[in-house]
């Protein structure tokens, strides 16, 4: 038996076992996405609340990110559709993505398109939700107008990097910065992008990345700078992540960003469990940024293998999206190295690749995998209760981490306060009510 052998059943051997993942789940959860909180609550005159005081606690906003894209946002036909959309995604939702591709953002060279990003900033400033721009760099189709010279072609590029980074600065401050790296030559991306291909190829893939985050950083050295891919072997720590880092070594990236769709079917237990392991060696949070499951017939490229296929979603498949979903959020929000989750799409309507993908159907109903994500993000995930002060002056409570709205009586009237729930709490938190 070779030592290679042996590692690899010493590595399977000990590999936990699917009932071992899930069986841990709630107390993995509680140990990493909880804190016992200690509050020290001061009235308007900054006075102590007096011992007795029952205070009423209720979260407004997790620590985690909660996904999705935000791509059609106020796209509908009726303002009754928008409405719903909105009023769904926030709703439910902490955490957006939104649209920087390249050959539809800037159609016209010169001609960015921030205009329709503001509107979406707008919307999720309003409903407290933090964004991400995805991607700035992916050769997946070339801009009409780039030039079919890969010395100017490359310049581009990273000008338009730093052009978006920089201009967003304090709106947008996470962004995937490259996509798919690992296969940047696959066939037809090198007959849709061929000049931004050549770039990447002629360049070499290590100084492409290398040249692209360095742009990004100077335009936001407090930017969180992911990079994101669909592969989640070995590929990707060989190809890219080794191949981004400095001249000491150090990573330039903030975080390992990881696709997920599963339109062919659930990945199992193991496997989410084994990805977070892979890549959590690493030292970088892990987010997963393209989750799908679907809800009808399961497969890839359907409508391309058949252009008279109809995916239409199916009660049986609508429980079925629910349970994997509920499975593969659990799995992961119990393991601490990841941060973020990131459905995609939102609605069935308008869908990539025009499957029954979305939390909401066509007609924009919320459906039973939004109802059981709600019930975990908003409910079994959420904390609400109340405290009293003790004999110490403050008051205690165990939550998940996150922001919160604190309420008390202070004589006549009722107060506000808000604080947040964090690991790197020293101490007891001030609480100033207003």
């Amino acid at each position: 038996m070779t030592t290679a052998w042996l590692l690899v059943s010493a590595l399977t051997l000990a590999a936990p076992s699917e009932k071992e993942i899930l069986d841990g789940a709630d107390a993995r959860i509680r140990e990493h996405r909880t804190a016992e909180a200690v509050l020290r609550i001061l009235d308007r005159e900054d006075r102590p609340l007096p011992a007795g005081t029952e205070v009423r606690i209720e979260q407004t906003n997790h620590a985690f990110l909660f996904g999705c894209n935000i791509f059609v946002l106020g796209r509908f036909k009726t303002p009754e559709e928008n409405e719903a959309y909105a009023k769904h995604f926030a709703e439910l939702l902490n955490y957006a993505t939104l649209p920087f591709y390249w050959w539809a953002y800037e159609q016209k060279s010169d001609a960015p398109g921030h205009d329709r990003i503001d509107e979406i900033a707008h919307w999720c400033r309003e409903n407290n939700v933090q964004m991400k721009g995805h991607p700035l760099a992916w050769n997946y189709i070339d801009p009409k107008w780039i030039p079919n010279d890969v010395d100017l072609a490359r310049s581009l590029q990273m000008a338009r990097i730093f052009r978006e980074v920089s201009h967003f600065k304090n709106t947008i401050d996470i962004w995937d910065v490259v996509n798919e790296a690992t296969a940047y030559d696959r066939p037809e991306l090198i007959k849709n992008a061929p000049v931004t291909t050549r770039v990447i190829r002629e360049t070499g893939v290590g100084p492409y990345l290398r040249q692209a985050f360095k742009a990004a950083r100077a335009a936001n050295p407090q930017a969180t700078l992911i990079i994101n891919d669909y592969r989640d072997g070995e590929d990707y720590a060989y190809k890219v992540l080794n191949e981004l880092v400095d001249d000491q070594g150090k990573p330039l990236y903030d975080v390992i960003g990881i696709q997920s769709h599963q339109h062919g079917g659930a990945w199992s237990v193991q496997h989410i469990w084994e990805v977070c392991e892979r890549f959590k060696r690493y030292g970088k949070p892990l987010h997963f940024t393209e989750t799908t499951f679907v809800s009808g017939k399961q497969g890839w490229g359907l409508t391309d293998a058949d252009p008279n296929f109809k995916w239409e979603s199916t009660p049986e498949g609508e429980q079925r999206q629910a349970d994997d979903a509920e499975r593969f959020y659990t799995v992961l929000f119990s393991h601490p190295a990841v941060e973020a989750i990131t459905w995609w799409d939102f609605a069935d309507a308008m869908a990539w690749q025009e499957a029954p993908a979305g939390l909401i159907d066509k007609n924009l109903k919320p459906k039973p995998v939004y109802h059981r994500l709600k019930s975990l993000i908003k409910g079994k995930w959420w904390t609400q209760t109340t405290a009293r002060i003790g004999d110490d002056g403050t008051a205690r409570f165990r939550g998940f981490l996150g922001t919160y709205r604190l309420a008390a009586s202070t004589g006549d009237a009722a107060a506000i306060g808000e604080f947040t729930l964090s690991r790197s709490a020293d101490g007891a938190v001030e609480v100033r009510l207003k």
